[in-house]
């Protein structure tokens, strides 16, 4: 099994901040735009040192995104930032209409996704926006694990010609990928290699498996585990390439079981190589309000939950 290093535990959303910094440093078209969230997407630091290249839209999120895609044209690389939920299902039509219907090069930022965004409850905590971003023709959809990967997956898109929506959180997890790392968009990261079962993880349950393949190697069952940070394009090669190895696959998401990571595989197995799979993520419910490691428990998006799967399919595949 390899061993994976805690450097620190830090917020993905500070990972954010940190390369859209780094990238104001040595990219003059990038540009930030804000929906009167500031803090909480950890952007300051780029609106002081850029205030001619930082625009507060307020609060009003379908404006930003009208906004956005109108500074392309003159050839600027826009981030919006706001709350996944805001960053979505707010301003779906705009998004579909105004940037991805166009191709418009926005990179759309959002930050507090999914259960973990805890205490603020069910309307805040979207749990199907990688669904309806994965939806629309032309747009990537990424979702990295950790503070590193949020930083490099930051940097990496202003490269990337075309809508981007980028998925970070709140919570302090685990900070374990290389700080040096180079971020391929749509290329998984073997974080794990194994001849029993394939894990395919992403954004914070990528941690999560980690734990369970400690688990699971007690039991003498060893895992190859994807870092899918990217949904879409799916890195395709990367899973048949180990599920014709293992025989068998559990995906593990904080997000709806309903179109997201687990779908998207699904998809795709069922036209190349039909597997033997279970699922790790959110069925059909809201979330609610509470500490966010007590949603991630009743929700059933922990370590044990992936044991529990990995069990299941291996006795399906036999």
């Amino acid at each position: 099994m390899t061993k994976h290093t805690v450097l620190d535990n830090k917020d993905t959303r500070s990972g954010f901040g940190a390369g859209l910094l780094e990238l104001g440093k040595t990219n003059p078209a990038v540009v930030a735009l804000c929906a009167d969230l500031t803090g909480s997407l950890k952007m300051d630091a780029f609106a002081k040192e850029f205030p001619d290249r930082f625009l507060q839209c307020g609060i009003a999120e379908a404006n930003m995104m009208g906004i956005a895609a109108g500074l392309t044209i003159g050839g600027k690389i826009p981030y919006t930032g706001t709350f996944a939920n805001f960053s979505t299902g707010r301003v779906y039509d705009q998004i579909r209409q105004s940037i991805a219907y166009s191709g418009k090069n926005v990179k759309i930022c959002a930050s507090h996704a999914g259960l973990t965004l805890g205490e603020d409850g069910a309307t805040h905590q979207i749990l199907e926006d990688i669904g309806l971003m994965r939806m629309l023709p032309g747009m990537a959809v990424i979702n990295p694990c950790d503070y590193n990967q949020t930083k490099a997956a930051t940097i990496a898109i202003a490269k990337y010609d075309g809508p981007v929506y980028l998925r970070f959180g709140r919570p302090v997890v685990p900070n374990f990928t290389p700080t040096d790392q180079v971020f391929e968009i749509g290329k998984a990261v073997i974080m794990n290699e194994g001849s029993d079962v394939t894990i395919c993880a992403t954004g914070h349950l990528v941690w999560k498996a980690i734990e369970a393949i400690e688990i699971l190697s007690h039991q003498g069952i060893q895992c190859d585990l994807l870092n899918l940070h990217t949904i879409k394009p799916l890195d395709e090669t990367a899973i048949l390439n180990s599920i014709k190895k293992t025989g068998c696959v559990v995906t593990a998401e904080e997000h709806q079981l309903n179109g997201g990571l687990g779908d998207a595989v699904a998809q795709f197995l069922s036209r190349n190589l039909p597997t033997p799979q279970e699922f790790v993520g959110v069925n059909d419910s809201f979330g609610e309000s509470g500490k966010p490691e007590e949603l991630m428990v009743k929700y059933g998006l922990t370590s044990n939950a992936i044991v529990e799967k990995v069990l299941a399919v291996i006795k399906r595949k036999f």
